[in-house]
């Protein structure tokens, strides 16, 4: 009995939240979103992502998320860079941007067995056609299911389910509308991964990995 009737107390408090729910942007609001610069700079931000997870993928087997880092970029560019306040533009662009990272995540982990296949004999080796119509059928089909379910897992379940990456996401892109100390922070946190890279795999000043051998341990930690 005591667990029922916390789980209908969590059931109507999850009511509460989504009955009192208000969007960031109301809806009677009309600002910019898709446009131009939303979109090229998500097709980039799409190409680079992609390729790179590609690369990546293949090489030790797994990939990157690109959501937040697509977020970063296009709030520094439209708000620093543009002098553009515009929220929902930057949203378009990190959407855009890691749908990239989709694709190619989709495409490295399948597609290799077809190749597998042609060296075996079972197969010819596929081109490049096929490849892009796989790689387009697939998008689609993340797009057709993705549509009916958006309501079933997103509007309805708001509150409940926690989408941790996308809730990253959007304090990213809150923090770059509100400006101030927020904004800062997510700049200044930037800039130190960026010479710490640069430090580390650039000048290889400090080694990235620091391992310890043991005399009487069969191994090195």
């Amino acid at each position: 009995m005591i667990k029922l009737s916390v789980i209908k107390k969590q059931i109507g408090e999850n009511m509460d939240n989504k009955s009192n729910f208000k969007p960031y942007i109301p809806a009677e609001k009309v600002t910019p979103e898709i446009t131009v610069t939303s979109i090229v700079m998500g097709i980039i931000l799409a190409v680079v992502f992609g390729a790179a997870n590609a690369y990546l993928g293949l090489r030790v087997g797994m990939t990157v998320s690109a959501s937040i880092p697509a977020a970063v970029i296009s709030m520094g560019v439209i708000r620093v860079l543009m002098r553009k306040n515009s929220i929902l533009e930057s949203h378009i662009v990190q959407t855009v941007g890691s749908a990239g990272e989709s694709l190619a995540a989709g495409a490295i982990f399948t597609l290799p067995a077809l190749f597998l296949w042609a060296k075996e004999g079972v197969m010819d080796k596929p081109g490049i056609v096929e490849i892009t119509l796989i790689a387009l059928i697939g998008g689609l089909l993340g797009v057709f299911f993705m549509v009916p379910l958006r309501n079933a897992l997103i509007v309805k379940e708001h509150n409940t389910l926690p989408y941790p990456e996308g809730t990253a996401c959007a304090e990213v892109l809150l923090a770059g509308e509100e400006g101030g100390a927020n904004a800062g922070t997510v700049f200044a946190g930037m800039g130190f991964a960026a010479i710490f890279k640069f430090i580390i795999d650039g000048l290889k000043a400090v080694p990235s990995e620091v391992s310890l051998k043991f005399k009487n341990f069969a191994g090195e930690i």
